[in-house]
């Protein structure tokens, strides 16, 4: 097939096996993570949420390397769009399910009253993301939709972090690192929002973010 994209074939190349890559290793994990004999009930979070991470993913990358080798992301504008879309929803539950293995990993770190917080965020940002204003299908979607539904999700984000985070100065195991990732996918991803209508190249942040969540679900294997 001809790339018919403007980008340099050797970028195309690039972004689509790093694309394959990243789904495959979220997806073989989140199997492996759920079948695992002697999985406890972390471990199958662990899985669950990576599951639900590949799906979600794919429904935004799969249709984004059809496009990069077909006839252009702008033909496929509302097929990428409705794929941010589910993507949103399913990361904002990959947080979600990310806060109970942190409270079942770091135990009394955080009270139940701070749960309740967690899941209205989850709502406030899936309900967010459903309003038409968003403009999904759109090739210029308004930018501060794109801000007003990320504020939930950037706080949501750092309430996560900020318990791994203080769970690793307290015990030492497996996910003491887990809280960098998440800043690390935060810092790609915030320039993301804010910049990527006036420069293309700042989308290239996307990369380390996909890194930054594989390496989370990597280290559900650290479980016992």
């Amino acid at each position: 097939m001809i790339c018919k994209n403007t980008k340099p074939k050797t970028m195309v190349l690039i972004e689509t096996g790093f694309d394959i890559i990243y789904l495959g290793i979220v997806l073989i994990s989140g199997i492996l993570l759920c079948i695992r004999a002697d999985a406890g009930n972390e471990q199958r979070l662990f899985g669950l949420m990576a599951l639900i991470l590949s799906a979600g993913d794919s429904f935004h990358l799969i249709p984004r390397i059809y496009a990069l080798w077909g006839s252009g992301t702008e033909t496929h504008a509302s097929v990428l769009g409705i794929g941010k879309l589910v993507a949103s929803v399913t990361m904002t539950v990959f947080y979600v399910i990310l806060w109970h293995i942190g409270l079942i990993h770091y135990s009394g770190i955080f009270t139940a009253h701070m749960t309740v917080v967690i899941y209205t965020l989850a709502v406030l940002r899936i309900v967010l993301c459903m309003f038409p204003q968003n403009r999904w299908a759109s090739k210029n979607p308004p930018l501060k939709w794109s801000i007003w539904r990320n504020v939930p999700f950037l706080v949501l984000g750092m309430s996560v972090m900020a318990l791994f985070a203080k769970g690793s100065y307290t015990y030492s195991s497996g996910l003491s690192f887990l809280w960098v990732a998440v800043l690390v996918s935060f810092v790609c991803y915030l320039p993301v929002v804010l910049f990527s209508g006036q420069s293309r190249k700042v989308g290239m942040l996307m990369l380390p973010k996909s890194c930054a969540y594989a390496a989370i679900v990597l280290m559900g294997f650290t479980l016992a």
